[in-house]
C-alpha cells in the first residue's frame, strides 16, 4: 500500500506540472491509463482536471495520422514554340498504371488505427494492451522489450519475438489463466513499432523511410511518391538479406485485383524498381487505350487483356501496328486480331491501331419520309412492303401520299441506284404489283400530299389534331431529320438545309407562296426562298436525283424524266422500272382541274448523232387508262406537257367601288370589258364623276414600285455626284432637307392608276379589256380645287367658274421662293396631267380648263437641288401618286 501511494504521488505530481505547462507526455498518460478507473477519477478530481480533456488529447493524436502524405506532382512548365502553343490539343495515351501513384511525399506517418491482422509477426518495441477483468478489473500498456520479451506485471516474462499475433494472444491468456486465479484477460495491440526500409531504383524519390511494421510493398512505393516514367510496374523486387524474396507484379492488382504479391515488409527490406523493359501501346477502339508493359512470355491475346478487350464496334481483322525497322525506318503492318487468329507477336515500341469498322448497314430496309417510326428494320428473305408498312393509319403519317413511295434500290457494287415506283395503298391491300419484294438495303420513300410547309400545316390544323397527335407528328419529325441523314449517305449526296434557297434575280421580290399551281420547279426566278415541306418531293427527291445523275455516263442513260403544265407538283422525277404516262402524272400528284385530256405531248431525245428531239402527241386519257394498245412508256429525258382546256380561266376578279349601282367584287369571264361590267353593276349612281374615275391594275403596280425604286437610287447617286463637283449654294436645299425627300420617295407606295377617261369608254370610243385584280373607283362628284407645292399653304379651294390657276395660286398665299413658276401643271381628276401654254415669260396662260376635282401642282426649282436631272421625274409621279391615294380613300 505504502508503494502506490508514492506511484499515486509521483503521477500527481507530474499531471500537475503537465497541466500547467503542457500537454502530458505519451508515459505520463500510460501510467495514467493504468490505474484502475476510480483512482483516474479521483486522481482527475484532485487535481482539478477532466478525463475527457485528457482522452480528447488522445484522439487528437490520432486524427492527425489522417492527413494526407502524398499530394500530387507539381507539373513542370514546357517551353512551347508558337507553332506548338496554338497547334490543337490531341488525345495522348498514357503508360498504364503510373497515374495511381503519381504523388509527392511530404511525410511518412504511418497509420496507427488500422485493424492488425491476426499473421502480423510481433517484434520488438510493438505495444500491448492487456485488459484483466474478474477477480481484479486491470489494464497494463506493456511493450516487448530489446530481448523480445514481453513483462506483464506481477507475471514472469514472456518471450513473443517472432511469433504471430494471434499465437502471443494465445500464449498470454493461456498464461495468466495459470498464474492468476479467478482472472480473464482481453489482449490488443496499442502502438506499433516502426522501421526503416529503403525504397530503390526507379521511384519517384528512392531513399530511406521509417515506416510502419503493417507497411506492404503497395505502402511503401505510396511514400517514396511511386514509380518515375521508366521504372517497371512489372518486376518490383523485395529484398531481404541480399536475397529477392517476393516479386510483385503491380497489374495483378491493377487489372485483376490480386493483392498476393503485395507483402508485408519487415526492418531492412529493400524495395527495388527496375527499368521498364518492353512496352506497347494499344490505341483506338479498345476499351483502356493505354501504354502497357509486357514480360517476355506474354503475347498478344495477353496485350488485349490488358487493354479491356475490343470494343464492339473495334475491326479486329485488320488492326494496324505501327513498328520500328531495323532500318530506321517505321514499318505498318496488318494484324489479325480475333480471338482465332492471334499470331502477331507484340515488340517493344509497336502501336497497335484498333480503327472502326464500317458504319453501313447490311441486311436491313430502311423507311424515310413521311411514316411513324422512320428507321432501319430488319430484312429477310421473302420480305414485302407490306410486311413492313402494315396498315395506313398505324404506320403512315396524315398527311402521307398514299399513291406515290418509291423504293430505291442498290445495283451494284459502286452504289448505283435503280428505282421502283409503288402505291402504299395497293401495298398494304397485298396487291402483288405494288407489294414488291424487297432486298437488303433497299429505301422506301413515303411523301407528303403536301409540297409547302405552309399548305401542309394549314391542311394539319384544320384536321384538328389531338395534343397528343400534334406531338407525335413533330417527335416524329425531328426523327426524320436525323434517320434522313442515312438516306443522303446511302445515295451519296449532301445533306440539305430545311429551306432551300433558290436563286434570285439581281432585284429578286418576296413572294408568299401559298398556291402550289404556282410553284414552277424550272422557273424560280422570282422566289427567293421557298420553305419545303420535311417530307415533300422537292426535299426527298433532291438527293436522289443527284444520285442518278452522278451515275449516268455513256454506257447508262440518266434516269430521269421532267413533266410540266397541269399537274400539281410539275418538276423532275425518277424514271421508275417500266414507268409510263400514268406513273409520272401520279408522281406529280395528279392532273389539275384545268388539265386538257384530249390531247399531250412529250418531247423526246431521239438516239441518234445530231440529238435531235421529236415531239410526240397522244392522248392523254386514253394513256392515263393504260389501254393495252396506247400505253405510253417513257423513256430517259422524256418531258411530258400537259395543256390546259382551251381558253380555261381560273377565277377572274374584278372590285367595283364608289358611285355605282351595285358596288362589289365581280367574277368575269376572260376577254370581259368595262362596259359590260358596269352595265352588270347597274350603271352610275345619280352623285357619281365618272371623268374622276381612278383605274388600278396590279401589272401597273409592279412597274411602278420598280420604277419609284431605280429613281429612287439613281437620285441618290444624282445627289453624291454633285456633291463632289460643287458645294451647295446659298440657295441650295441642305442636307436635312435632301435626306427627308429621299426618304419621302423610299415611303411612297406605288397604287398601280392607269389613267383612263372613263366617258369615252362608256360613251363606246374606246374599250377596256380587264384582267384579273382590277379594281374601279368612282368618287362623288366634287367642287373643289387643290393647289400642293411649293405655295405658302397647300389646300384645296371651292370651285370657282372662270378663276383661273394664278387666282387659285394667290388665294394658297402665293409661291414660294423655290417654286419652279415655269413649270406649273395641273393634275386632271382622271389622273391625266396638262401643262398650261404661258402668256408671256412672267406669267402662265388664262386659258381656262380648270374642272372640280383637278390638282395644281407647284414642283421645286430644280436649280435649289443643284441641277440635279432627275428631280423634275420624280416628283412628278410622287404627286401623281399622292393625288391617286388621297382620292381612293376618300371613297
Amino acid at each position: 500500500m505504502k508503494f502506490l501511494n508514492i506511484v499515486l504521488l509521483s503521477i500527481i505530481v507530474l499531471l500537475s506540472a503537465s497541466v500547467n505547462a503542457a500537454t502530458p507526455t505519451k508515459q505520463q498518460m500510460e501510467q495514467f491509463k493504468s490505474l484502475p478507473k476510480a483512482q483516474q477519477k479521483a486522481l482527475a478530481q484532485q487535481m482539478g482536471i477532466d478525463v475527457s480533456d485528457l482522452t480528447n488529447t488522445e484522439s487528437s493524436s490520432e486524427q492527425t495520422e489522417l492527413e494526407p502524405t502524398i499530394f500530387p506532382r507539381e507539373e513542370k512548365e514546357e517551353l512551347l514554340s508558337e507553332e506548338e502553343k496554338y497547334k490543337p490539343v490531341e488525345d495522348e495515351i498514357k503508360p498504364f498504371g503510373y497515374e495511381l501513384f503519381a504523388g509527392d511525399p511530404t511525410s511518412f506517418m504511418p497509420s496507427e488505427i488500422s485493424a492488425v491482422p491476426e499473421t502480423y509477426t510481433v517484434g520488438r518495441g510493438d505495444e500491448f494492451q492487456i485488459n484483466l477483468y474478474g477477480k481484479e478489473n486491470l489494464t497494463h500498456t506493456v511493450i516487448v522489450d530489446r530481448e523480445g520479451r514481453l513483462s506483464i506485471p506481477d507475471l514472469t516474462p514472456v518471450f513473443v519475438a517472432g511469433l504471430s499475433f494471434a499465437e502471443v494472444k494465445e500464449l498470454v491468456k493461456n498464461k495468466i489463466s495459470q498464474e492468476v486465479i479467478g482472472v480473464k484477460a482481453f489482449i490488443s495491440l496499442g502502438q506499433l513499432r516502426s522501421m526503416r526500409i529503403m525504397v530503390l531504383g526507379e521511384a519517384f524519390k528512392p531513399g530511406s523511410y521509417t515506416v510502419s511494421s503493417l507497411t506492404t510493398v503497395s505502402h511503401a512505393l505510396f511514400v517514396s511518391g511511386g514509380i518515375s516514367d521508366i521504372g517497371s510496374l512489372r518486376n518490383i523486387q523485395v529484398k531481404r538479406a541480399g536475397k529477392v524474396v517476393q516479386n510483385f507484379d503491380l497489374y495483378d492488382l491493377l487489372i485483376k485485383g490480386d493483392s498476393s504479391g503485395d507483402i508485408m515488409l519487415k526492418p531492412g527490406d529493400v524495395v527495388f524498381i527496375p527499368p521498364v523493359s518492353k512496352r506497347v501501346s494499344v490505341q483506338g477502339l479498345v476499351k483502356r487505350p493505354a501504354i502497357f508493359e509486357l514480360k517476355d512470355n506474354e503475347q498478344a491475346a495477353q496485350l488485349m487483356k490488358m487493354a479491356g478487350g475490343l470494343l464492339p464496334s473495334a475491326y479486329a481483322k485488320n488492326a494496324i501496328v505501327e513498328r520500328f525497322s531495323s532500318k530506321s525506318l517505321k514499318e505498318i503492318l496488318s494484324v489479325d486480331l480475333t480471338l482465332d487468329n492471334l499470331t502477331y507477336k507484340p515488340k517493344d515500341g509497336d502501336v497497335v491501331t484498333l480503327k472502326p469498322m464500317s458504319e453501313q448497314i447490311s441486311n436491313s430496309v430502311a423507311l424515310v419520309g413521311a411514316v411513324t417510326r422512320p428507321g432501319q428494320y430488319q430484312w429477310y428473305q421473302g420480305q414485302k412492303v407490306s410486311d413492313v408498312i402494315k396498315s395506313v393509319k398505324g404506320d403512315l403519317l396524315i398527311q402521307a401520299d398514299l399513291d406515290y413511295a418509291l423504293v430505291v434500290r442498290e445495283q451494284n457494287i459502286q452504289g448505283n441506284v435503280k428505282v421502283l415506283q409503288i402505291n402504299i395503298a395497293n401495298a398494304i391491300a397485298n396487291k402483288t404489283s405494288d407489294n414488291v419484294l424487297l432486298q437488303k438495303n433497299d429505301r422506301i420513300l413515303v411523301f407528303s400530299r403536301y409540297q409547302l410547309k405552309v399548305n401542309e400545316k394549314v391542311a394539319l390544323n384544320n384536321l384538328a389534331l389531338t395534343e397528343t397527335q400534334a406531338f407525335e407528328l413533330e417527335k416524329t419529325e425531328l426523327w426524320h431529320q436525323f434517320e434522313n441523314k442515312q438516306f443522303y449517305d446511302f445515295v451519296g449526296a449532301k445533306q440539305l438545309g430545311a429551306t432551300e434557297a433558290v436563286e434570285a434575280t439581281e432585284k429578286p421580290e418576296e413572294i408568299e407562296v401559298t398556291d402550289l399551281n404556282k410553284l414552277q420547279l424550272s422557273n424560280r426566278k422570282n422566289l427567293k426562298l421557298v420553305d419545303f415541306s420535311a417530307f415533300s418531293r422537292e426535299k426527298l427527291l433532291k438527293p436522289l436525283i443527284l444520285q442518278l445523275k452522278k451515275q449516268s455516263g455513256v454506257n447508262e442513260k440518266i434516269k430521269l424524266v421532267e413533266v410540266a403544265g397541269h399537274v400539281k407538283f410539275p418538276g423532275i422525277y425518277p424514271l421508275s422500272e417500266d414507268a409510263s404516262v400514268k406513273e409520272l402524272v401520279i408522281a406529280a400528284g395528279g392532273l389539275l382541274e384545268s388539265a386538257y385530256l384530249a390531247k399531250a405531248e412529250v418531247t423526246r431525245v431521239l438516239n441518234n448523232d445530231t440529238a435531235s428531239v421529236a415531239h410526240i402527241g397522244f392522248d392523254l386519257k386514253d394513256a392515263i387508262a393504260e389501254n393495252t394498245s396506247v400505253k405510253f412508256a417513257l423513256k430517259s429525258r422524256d418531258s411530258l406537257n400537259i395543256f390546259a382546256v382551251p381558253n380555261w380561266q381560273e377565277n377572274i376578279k374584278v372590285e367595283l367601288k364608289g358611285e355605282v349601282k351595285f358596288p362589289g367584287t365581280y367574277t368575269i369571264m376572260r376577254g370581259e370589258t368595262l362596259v359590260s361590267l358596269l352595265e352588270r353593276a347597274g350603271g352610275f349612281s345619280d352623285l357619281a364623276a365618272p371623268n374622276a374615275a381612278i383605274f388600278t391594275r396590279e401589272s401597273v403596280r409592279i412597274k411602278e414600285e420598280k420604277q419609284l425604286a431605280k429613281l429612287a437610287d439613281e437620285l441618290r447617286k444624282d445627289i453624291a455626284t454633285k456633291s463632289f463637283q460643287s458645294s451647295v449654294g446659298s440657295n441650295s436645299l441642305s442636307y436635312a432637307d435632301t435626306n427627308n425627300l429621299l426618304k419621302d420617295i423610299g415611303s411612297v407606295e406605288a397604287v398601280g392608276r392607269l389613267v383612263i377617261d372613263l366617258p369615252e369608254i362608256v360613251n363606246g370610243h374606246r374599250n377596256l379589256t380587264l384582267q384579273n385584280g382590277d379594281a374601279l373607283y368612282i368618287p362623288a362628284q366634287r367642287a373643289s380645287i387643290s393647289v400642293i407645292g411649293e405655295v405658302n399653304l397647300a389646300t384645296s379651294h371651292l370651285f370657282t367658274a372662270n378663276t383661273t390657276i394664278d387666282e387659285y395660286i394667290a388665294q394658297s398665299g402665293g409661291l414660294k421662293g423655290r417654286a419652279a413658276e415655269s413649270r406649273i401643271y395641273v393634275i386632271k381628276a382622271n389622273g391625266a396631267v396638262k401643262m398650261p401654254k404661258p402668256a408671256s415669260w412672267f406669267s402662265v396662260s388664262q386659258d381656262n380648263f380648270l374642272e372640280p376635282g383637278d390638282t395644281i401642282v407647284i414642283p421645286l426649282d430644280s436649280d435649289h437641288m443643284n441641277n440635279l436631272t432627275l428631280w423634275s421625274t420624280v416628283t412628278q409621279i410622287v404627286y401623281q401618286l399622292g393625288v391617286a391615294v388621297a382620292a381612293i380613300s376618300s371613297i
